[in-house]
């Protein structure tokens, strides 16, 4: 990480870089995990500086993919067989259920099956 970045800004990136391919926290998981900050400060320092980070693993609480990089994330989580559901809609959302890390260090085994 670069020590150009604010010291928040730094500890938000490397929480992200810490959730395991196939899994995700939201952003409020993220700033408790930190113990500092809410989901709004999360989500601007993923806006600024999330580009160099898996930025698709750390999501809004509904499970929808980030606004504008929808294609992007979901090629992210199919890649990483990260647990989707599909909506009344048919549009494909994570099923924070099963995908939801509580950045114990861990990751237990999810059960089977995704999109």
């Amino acid at each position: 990480m670069s020590e150009e970045l604010p010291a928040y800004a730094e500890r938000v990136l490397e929480a992200a870089e810490r959730i395991p391919p196939g899994r995700v926290m939201t952003y409020g998981d993220v700033a408790e995990w930190l113990g500092e900050g809410g989901p709004r400060q999360v989500g601007r320092v993923m806006a600024l500086y999330g580009g160099a980070v898996p930025w698709w693993r750390v999501v809004r609480a509904d499970g929808r993919p980030l606004p504008g990089s929808e294609r992007r994330a979901l090629e992210n989580y199919r890649a990483e067989a990260t647990p989707l559901r599909l909506t009344g809609d048919g549009e494909p959302r994570l099923d924070m259920r099963r995908a939801r890390w509580d950045g114990d260090g861990g990751d237990t085994a999810r059960d089977e099956g995704h999109m």
